[in-house]
């Protein structure tokens, strides 16, 4: 047979194998390529901490994406608090007068302090038993929070007044926002309840039981997504781990069996909670995503307010400075050996011990705007301190020295002090990202 004729006869064979060597190497470019997405898909994961590297008793963000949504500062890293630096201020609350605003429990009033004068400038009523003066996640509001009134009572921080009628609101003993600003977060201490409402008309959406497990909730801190808190549960010694989209507990963190804890706080880099133990004389560290306790630094007697410094360096700690009198909820203290303590994020210690001379009563407060001083209300002295935090806006802690006592009303609180450097405020006396 000629030799064309075969060559003929086999070309179908030919086809077929180049066909198979085609679709083989369409394969292998598939395969190449999904081991690509997949890779970078992990180290996607591992840099959010998200899919099934991520810590035990953690929560994914909904919908954060990258990682660069995350505040930075300029080094390049996480940065909780580095859209709350001196001279950060927003254009909503640039003209605002820089007030102090103390509320007084025992007198159920609001003294209005002068920043720049220290003088009391007015005095009017608010509810029964104001716990905490609280800015509004919008920065437009002041509330009040009238603990046993039951109400929040509303100030408008450009004139320092009064801004209209209180809104009832069931124990309102502290006051939070959501970091989206989509709901408020009312802790209802004595009802053992975290109310989310809504965050203007403060309408009921959904009432979150912690339980007595969780006795004694009053203060909370957020995680750097704001995918969780964390809040303290004074009456317990522990802390409760909550879902804030899902808005459930995910868990409960013992602190030992004589622990009252108080304020919280997260470090500028997102990782370490520090919690005050008014029991302990100090602070306990918690990794937040593994809901574990790291260690703890002892600081002063009846540790109770953490503010951080306004360059996001330091941590102030007020030490109330009473020794307990009952091992009884509410732990009753009495003394006056007030002091602040000054922790460095960075070394995780105690850097500066700023005392009270003749003794003191140091409780809630914050910074000002520049963070040079430090506002605290005195709890059992019926005054607030005002401290010089030592060198240009706290740099230098070691430098730091009380300036001066103004005589307020009985059993001062949670005093806010306004303006604050931020895009937003999560509550409380002005916790501000």
């Amino acid at each position: 047979m000629p030799e064309g004729s075969t060559a003929q006869r086999r070309q179908p064979g030919t086809r077929s194998r180049r066909r198979g060597l085609i679709m083989l190497a369409g394969l292998a470019a598939l395969v190449v390529a999904l081991l690509v997405v997949w890779l970078i898909r992990v180290r996607s994961d591992q840099a959010t901490g998200a899919g099934a590297a991520r810590p035990p008793g953690s929560v994914p963000a909904p919908g954060r994406g990258a990682d660069s949504a995350l505040p930075r500062g300029d080094g390049g890293v996480v940065d909780v608090y580095a859209h709350a630096r001196a001279g950060m201020l927003s254009p909503v609350v640039r003209d605002d007068p820089p007030l102090v605003y103390v509320p007084n429990l025992r007198d159920g009033t609001v003294t209005v302090i002068d920043q720049r004068t220290l003088r009391v400038v007015d005095t009017y009523a608010a509810g029964r038993e104001p716990q905490h003066v609280v800015p509004s996640w919008d920065l437009r509001t002041l509330w009040v929070n009238n603990n046993r009134g039951n109400s929040l009572s509303p100030i408008d921080p450009r004139t320092g007044r009064p801004a209209g009628p209180a809104v009832p609101v069931a124990d309102p003993y502290n006051l939070y926002f959501t970091p989206d600003g989509a709901n408020a977060m009312v802790i209802a201490e004595a009802n053992h309840h975290i109310d989310f409402r809504d965050p203007h008309t403060f309408a009921l959406r959904h009432s979150l039981d912690v339980g007595t497990a969780c006795a004694g909730v009053n203060h909370v801190d957020f995680s750097v997504d704001g995918s969780y808190a964390i809040a303290t549960c004074e009456f317990a010694g522990r802390l409760v781990k909550i879902d804030i989209p899902r808005q459930r507990v995910i868990g409960y963190l013992d602190l030992g069996r004589d622990a009252a804890p108080q304020d919280i706080k997260i470090d500028s880099a997102g990782r370490i909670w520090y919690v005050a133990d008014m029991n302990a004389d100090g602070v306990h560290l918690v990794d937040g995503d593994r809901f574990t306790r790291v260690g703890f630094v002892r600081t002063g007697p009846e540790t109770h307010g953490l503010y951080p410094s306004r360059d996001g360096r330091f941590l102030y700690v007020a030490n109330r400075g009473g020794h307990m009198d009952s091992m009884k909820p509410p732990f009753p203290h009495s003394g006056d050996q007030g002091s602040v303590s000054v922790i460095s994020f960075a070394t995780r210690t105690v850097v500066a011990t700023w005392p009270i001379p003749g003794g003191g009563t140091p409780d809630m407060g914050n910074v000002d705007a520049n963070g040079s001083r430090l506002w605290l209300s005195g709890r059992r002295s019926n005054v607030v301190y005002v401290f010089d935090t030592g060198g240009p806006g706290g740099s230098e802690p070691k430098a730091g020295r009380l300036l001066a006592r103004i005589p307020v009303g009985r059993e001062p609180h949670g005093l806010a002090v306004w303006p604050q450097p931020g895009r937003y405020s999560l509550g409380h006396t002005g916790i501000m990202r």
